[in-house]
């Protein structure tokens, strides 16, 4: 099968192993905080990359065996640093859209859609804050504004470059 609709039937032969993984196992069985050391996955990873494809079986099985040891889960009652992730069904979705729509926002040129509503949404999120109009793109005539960051590593480096 060839193009989209034959992206869609390999998706689809994927999908019937996920259920249950990585949550095979109860969040509340898991320890919360790894007790792995690093370069642990060089231990049981090859040191060079495949050849060949991988079989998906055993793709979800090293899943289990090699990522999971190593992961901290965020989303157990028994985690109290930093913030939650999104995880929920709104968040799973909106990712597999954004995902499938495939682009990426760096510029208006680059997704002018992506731009536009990231502009918007910084200017609702300006007004639930009572901000004032300065840092609102639509108030202050395209002067204000801001951009959401896709993790914390690069708010930080984009507020020391400002400095």
């Amino acid at each position: 099968m060839k193009g989209f609709t034959g992206d869609i039937a390999i998706l689809e032969s994927c999908l019937p192993g996920l259920p249950g993984r990585p949550k095979s196992k109860s969040r509340a069985i898991r320890q919360v905080l790894p007790s792995i050391e690093p370069g642990y996955i060089r231990t049981l990873l090859p040191g060079e990359a495949p050849e060949n494809p991988e079989k998906w079986e055993n793709i979800l099985g090293d899943i289990e065996r090699v990522i999971m040891p190593g992961v901290t889960h965020w989303h157990s009652p028994h985690f109290h640093a930093y913030y939650p992730t999104g995880n929920s069904w709104p968040s799973l979705l909106a990712d597999m859209l954004s995902d499938a729509i495939g682009c990426i926002g760096f510029t208006w040129m680059a997704s002018p859609a992506c731009t536009e509503l990231e502009t918007l949404m910084m200017d609702w999120l300006g007004k639930l804050l009572d901000l004032p109009k300065c840092f609102l793109s639509e108030e202050s005539e395209g002067v204000g504004g801001g951009v959401i960051q896709v993790n914390e590593s690069l708010r930080e480096h984009t507020n020391r470059t400002q400095l």
